[in-house]
C-alpha cells in the first residue's frame, strides 16, 4: 500500500497489500496492521507452547495468566468476580494492578488490537463485509456505539444476582483464548456464528456494540499515556476515518475545527476518544503524516 502515490483505501484496496506499506523514497516495508498480527500471534503463540509443551512463560488465557511468575488478571473479569463473590483474592488484587498500569502507559483499548485474537478474525470478517457491501449483495448497518456500555452493565448486574460469570459463556475472546492455549471445543460454533454477524449484518458488531473488555480497557485508555497525535498537515481527506475501526474517535480531523484551532494557535492534538483501539491503521494511509503514535509523558522522562 503506498499512502504517498495513491489514496486506496482499506476498504478498496487487496487485503494482502495491507500488511505493507511504501517508504516516501519507495522503500517497503511492514505496516502497522502487519507488526499487530505478528505481536497478537505470538502472544497466543506463548499460551499454546506454555501448555503444549510447558515452557511456563505466558500460562493460563486472557482471563488470568502469569508471566513468567507475576500475575495478569483482566480488569473486567476482576469487575465480575467482585460482583459475584464480594471480595477479591490478593492474587487477583496484584494481577488486575499490573495489568491496569501496564494499560495506562501503553493505552486501554490497544488490548483489543494488540492482544485480543478475536480481532484478527473480526479484520478478515470486516473484508468480507465491506466485498459484499460494495457490490450491494448486503446493506451496511450501524447503531449507536454506546450501547456496549449498556452490555457491561448487564453483564456486571448478572454476575452480581446469579454468582455467576454469565459473561464468559457468550464471550468470544474467552473462547478463542482457551481454545488456543488447551484445544478445541463445541463452543467455538458461537464464535461462527457471531463472525458470520459481523461478516452479513453489522462490521464488526461483536468488538464495536457489544464487547463489555473492550468497554472496561477503553474507560482506561482514555487517561493512557500512549495516544495517536494529530497535526495540522492534514488536509481532511478522511481516508483515516474510512478505515477506522471506531471511526468516531477520529472528529477531529474534519474540516469545521479548522476556524476554531487556528483561533487558538492549535496546531497538534490528540485522539482521546475511549474507544481509540491504537491500531495504527490511520496512521498507515494517512499520505500528509498527520497521524502518528506519541507518548503524552514523555517531557517528564
Amino acid at each position: 500500500m503506498d499512502k504517498y502515490n495513491s489514496r486506496e483505501t482499506i476498504k478498496r484496496t487487496s487485503f494482502l497489500s495491507t500488511f505493507f506499506s511504501t517508504t516516501k523514497d519507495g522503500k517497503k516495508k511492514l505496516s502497522i496492521r502487519a507488526k499487530r498480527w505478528i505481536v497478537v500471534i505470538s502472544v497466543h503463540l506463548l499460551f499454546f507452547l506454555s501448555f503444549a509443551i510447558d515452557i511456563q512463560t505466558l500460562e493460563g488465557t486472557l482471563n488470568g495468566s502469569r508471566f513468567l511468575g507475576f500475575h495478569l488478571i483482566d480488569p473486567f473479569t476482576t469487575l465480575e468476580m467482585f460482583m459475584a463473590e464480594h471480595h477479591l483474592h490478593i492474587n487477583i488484587i496484584i494481577g488486575v494492578s499490573t495489568i491496569t498500569i501496564f494499560y495506562l502507559l501503553v493505552g486501554g483499548r490497544s488490548y483489543c488490537a494488540w492482544v485480543c485474537p478475536y480481532g484478527i478474525l473480526s479484520e478478515i470478517g470486516e473484508k468480507w463485509h465491506n466485498t459484499l457491501v460494495a457490490k450491494k449483495i448486503i446493506k451496511d448497518r450501524k447503531f449507536d456505539h454506546r450501547i456496549k456500555y449498556f452490555f457491561w452493565a448487564i453483564f456486571l448486574i448478572l454476575a452480581f444476582t446469579s454468582g455467576y460469570l454469565v459473561f464468559e459463556t457468550f464471550s468470544v475472546v474467552g473462547i478463542l483464548s482457551r481454545a488456543i492455549a488447551y484445544g478445541w471445543s463445541l463452543s467455538l460454533v458461537w464464535v461462527l456464528i457471531v463472525f458470520a454477524f459481523e461478516v452479513f449484518f453489522a462490521r464488526r458488531a461483536w468488538c464495536t456494540y457489544i464487547c463489555p473488555i473492550g468497554a472496561t480497557y477503553g474507560m482506561i485508555g482514555k487517561v493512557s499515556a500512549l495516544r495517536i497525535e494529530w497535526n495540522d498537515n492534514c488536509d481532511h481527506c478522511m481516508v483515516c476515518s474510512d478505515v477506522c475501526f471506531e471511526n468516531q474517535v477520529l472528529e477531529i480531523t474534519k474540516a469545521k475545527y479548522d476556524k476554531q484551532r487556528e483561533e487558538e494557535g492549535i496546531t497538534h492534538e490528540y485522539i482521546t476518544g475511549a474507544d481509540c483501539t491504537l491500531c495504527g491503521r490511520c496512521i498507515d494511509v494517512c499520505h500528509e503524516d498527520a497521524l502518528n503514535f506519541d507518548f503524552r509523558l514523555k517531557s517528564l522522562v
